[in-house]
């Protein structure tokens, strides 16, 4: 018999620990987790407001390419935001959600406020705003979106909508502050007052803890290598992998023009209500689809492959919408699209890879899709310096979304693995069990977890906190990023007035 020291531990995993799917914990999760992501990319997501007036300030202060250098400092940021999300998912495994949500906190926190005493210096722009900022947004990001999967099962769907809804509300409410703020506070002061926000992450990531029945797979996380090598062993995550970051060459080409955009196409209307237009359908989105998703004999990729497909449709259908109207409509559809495919991430991640991938799943899906986020929208601005039209960056950015939809279908052709794993697990546990009866002690315990595959509870109060918590980080993140296409404006501007050659190019580099 174990000892009572060690009983607690040893008797922990003896059934299949299950997710509560609910409880005031989970649901002050789920709020956490949704003001973690809603501060992170209603930030991101406004960077064209910020990209108009950083614009027009280089170019003012005459340095040349001033539309490139503007809209570099965004794709950089977004770009890092994706690109170091590999890192999150380790640093997730092996120093727990909390402690890598609170380190991002801190540095997205650093950078905003670091940006605020370079704003003239471009150059500095790039390692504060750029680099800085994104690498604290990645690293509050991914834990919030791997956290729910302890706390909800048969939700998951619904708390990953509500969580990344998180982003599209404040992707609605940021571009309109910031449009406010700035004349009369000035840029420098904006930065601060976000700087102040983000501190909010920091204290979110406090109730990012994982339920006691699960902290058993945790220690085997760390007892683990650093990186997970079974994922990529796993044919349809591979496939997965690539066809999403493949998509998305053209995917934020939108949210970084769409201001210019309407300016060049529609100069008497705002191109910051066809922003907020998309910020509130994609919020709708991810809560309609992620209760979808949700549903028996749903299947979560082809969701993700019709909201790809009307992307794409949607972004060339842009340059030949023929009043304003049509160009609401437009907007409004593709929000709720981008809330299909942003909700299923975590999901997907899931369903592929199981709980003990997730983390690593997730950042590195997010990792690879860096390189289309970065490289699409300076391609479009160089695009629009050369035809002084947005007729053929839309429609090129509205190609990718198609063909990676019709590349997911490679998935349905291959079993889930991990799935398998569990099932083979459970039957030989189950079978030592039958032929010995003898408690099993405490260094062989390891070999035999777990008895069954693990479930998680799908509610409790913890698990909602933890979707609010991701919630507000996605918020965060995405409504700054999905609003760069009004800093964007104000920013090409500046570098135009400043005689900056590719003025269009380089501003949307920053994004």
């Amino acid at each position: 018999m174990p000892d009572k020291k060690n009983s607690k531990d040893i008797m922990l995993p003896c059934g299949p620990w299950v997710p509560a799917d609910g409880g005031v914990r989970a649901w002050l999760v789920v709020v956490s987790s949704a003001l973690i992501n809603g501060l992170i990319f209603g930030i991101i997501n406004s960077y064209s407001v910020i990209y108009f007036d950083l614009q027009k300030k280089l170019e003012a202060d005459g340095i040349p390419d001033s539309s490139y250098k503007a809209s570099l400092v965004g794709s950089l940021t977004i770009g890092a935001t994706f690109a170091f999300s590999p890192l999150a998912g380790i640093l997730t495994d092996r120093f727990s959600h909390r402690r890598t949500t609170m380190v991002g906190g801190a540095l997205a926190v650093m950078g905003i406020l670091a940006s605020s005493l370079v704003i003239k210096y471009v150059e500095a722009l790039y390692l504060t705003y750029g680099i800085l900022f994104g690498l604290g947004a990645s690293l509050a990001y991914t834990p919030s979106l791997a956290i729910l999967g302890y706390y909800f099962k048969r939700k998951l769907g619904l708390v990953n909508g509500i969580v990344t809804a998180g982003s599209s509300v404040f992707t609605i409410i940021v571009p309109l502050a910031f449009g406010q703020l700035i004349p009369h506070i000035g840029l420098e002061w904006v930065l601060r007052s976000t700087a102040v926000l983000m501190t909010f992450i920091i204290f979110a990531a406090f109730l990012f803890k994982v339920p006691t029945g699960a902290i058993i797979i945790e220690a085997q996380k760390k007892d683990s290598k650093c990186l997970n090598f079974e994922i990529w062993k796993n044919k349809r995550y591979v496939i997965w992998a690539i066809a999403i970051p493949a998509s998305l060459f053209g995917y934020f080409v939108p949210y970084v023009h769409m201001v210019k955009f309407v300016a060049t196409n529609f100069p008497s209307s705002d191109g910051k209500i066809l922003v907020m237009c998309m910020g509130l359908t994609s919020g709708i989105g991810r809560i309609v689809f992620g209760k979808i998703a949700d549903m028996k004999r749903v299947d979560r990729i082809l969701l993700q492959q019709i909201s790809f497909v009307s992307i794409g449709a949607l972004t060339m259908l842009l340059v030949v919408a023929p009043s304003w109207t049509v160009m609401i409509l437009i907007a409004l559809g593709m929000g709720l699209f981008d809330g299909c495919f942003i909700s299923l991430l975590g999901p997907i991640a899931f369903d592929l890879c199981g709980p003990e991938g997730a983390s690593q799943a997730i950042g590195f899906l997010l990792g690879l899709c860096s390189i289309p986020l970065t490289v699409g929208p300076p391609v479009a601005g160089k695009l629009f310096d050369h035809f002084h039209s947005y007729t053929v960056p839309f429609l090129l950015a509205g190609g990718p979304p198609i063909i990676g939809a019709f590349a997911l279908f490679a998935i349905k052709f291959l079993a889930a693995p991990w799935l398998n794993r569990a099932a083979i697990r459970a039957q030989v546990d189950i079978s030592e069990s039958k032929s010995s009866t003898a408690m099993p002690d405490e260094k062989n315990f390891k070999d035999m977890l777990p008895c069954d595959p693990w479930v998680p509870a799908d509610g409790g109060v913890r698990a909602w906190l933890v979707v609010v918590s991701s919630a507000l980080i996605n918020g965060l993140i995405f409504g700054i990023i999905n609003s760069y296409s009004v800093i964007y404006f104000d920013l090409q501007k500046q570098l135009e007035a400043d005689g900056i050659h590719d003025s269009s190019y380089k501003a949307c580099e920053s994004k």
